[in-house]
C-alpha cells in the first residue's frame, strides 16, 4: 500500500488450492497473517447493521431465530444471483479495506500476508507490494472442494464466479504451486519468505525493493 514501510504481500488462488495452508506456512515464518474470508466471517457478518442490512435485502430467511446470518443460506442465493453477489460485495468491501487501512497504519514495519480468495477480480493489487498465487491442478482442486463437503455442482458454481487460475497466475509477481506434499508447499514458501523478508523498504518513497536471489 503506497506510502507505508510495512511489506504487505496479498495472497490469492482459486477455491481448493490451498490458500490458507499456504498462508499459515507464511506466518510461522514471522507474517502476520490476514485472513479476507475470516474478517467477514467473524467481523463483519455478525454486524447488526450488517445483518439487518442483507435481512432488508435478501429476506428473513437469510437469518436464524437469535438474529444472525445464516452463511450457507446467503451463499445459495448470491452465487445464483449475480446481482445479489454484486451488492452483497458492495455492502463488505469498504467495511473490509477499512479495517485494513486501520491495522496496517497501527502496525509500523510489519511484514503481512493478507489472503484475499478475488483480488486480482476486485483490481487490489495496488494494495499490496508483492501479490502471490497458490495454484494446483483442476482435478485436485475439484476432490479438495469434495472433501471439504462442497457438492460439485455447488463447487461449480462458485469457481466460475473467480478468475481462472492460470490468468490469476500470470498476474500474480508469485506462484507456488501446491500439487504435491506439504514439505513440497512448505520449500517453496521457505524460499520466498527468504527473499520477501529480505526486501527493503525505502521509507522516502514507501516502495519495497527486493534484493537479488
Amino acid at each position: 500500500m503506497e506510502g507505508t514501510t510495512n511489506l504487505i504481500v496479498g495472497l490469492t488462488g482459486g477455491m481448493g488450492c490451498g490458500k490458507s495452508t499456504a498462508a499459515a506456512m507464511f506466518a510461522d515464518r514471522g507474517f502476520r497473517r490476514l485472513d479476507a474470508d475470516q474478517t467477514v466471517r467473524e467481523e463483519l457478518l455478525p454486524s447488526p447493521a450488517v445483518a439487518e442490512a442483507i435481512r432488508a435485502r435478501l429476506g428473513a430467511a437469510m437469518l436464524a431465530t437469535d438474529g444472525s446470518v445464516r452463511r450457507d443460506k446467503v451463499a445459495e442465493v448470491v452465487f445464483r444471483d449475480a446481482a445479489a453477489l454484486a451488492w452483497l460485495e458492495d455492502l463488505l468491501h469498504p467495511q473490509l479495506l477499512a479495517g485494513w487501512r486501520r491495522i496496517f497504519a497501527q502496525s509500523r514495519g510489519t511484514a503481512f500476508m493478507v489472503e484475499v480468495p478475488l483480488l486480482f477480480e476486485k483490481g487490489l493489487e495496488n494494495w499490496f507490494d508483492f501479490t502471490v498465487c497458490v495454484t494446483t491442478d483442476s482435478a485436485l482442486q475439484l476432490r479438495r472442494l469434495e472433501q471439504r463437503g462442497i457438492p460439485p455442482d455447488l463447487a461449480h458454481q462458485r469457481l466460475v464466479k473467480q478468475m481462472p487460475l492460470a490468468r490469476k497466475c500470470e498476474l500474480a509477481d508469485h506462484v507456488l504451486l501446491n500439487d504435491g506434499t506439504p514439505g513440497f508447499l512448505r520449500e517453496q514458501v521457505d524460499a520466498l519468505a527468504d527473499r520477501l523478508l529480505n526486501s527493503q523498504p525505502d521509507r522516502s518513497t514507501g516502495q519495497i525493493h527486493v534484493s537479488p536471489p
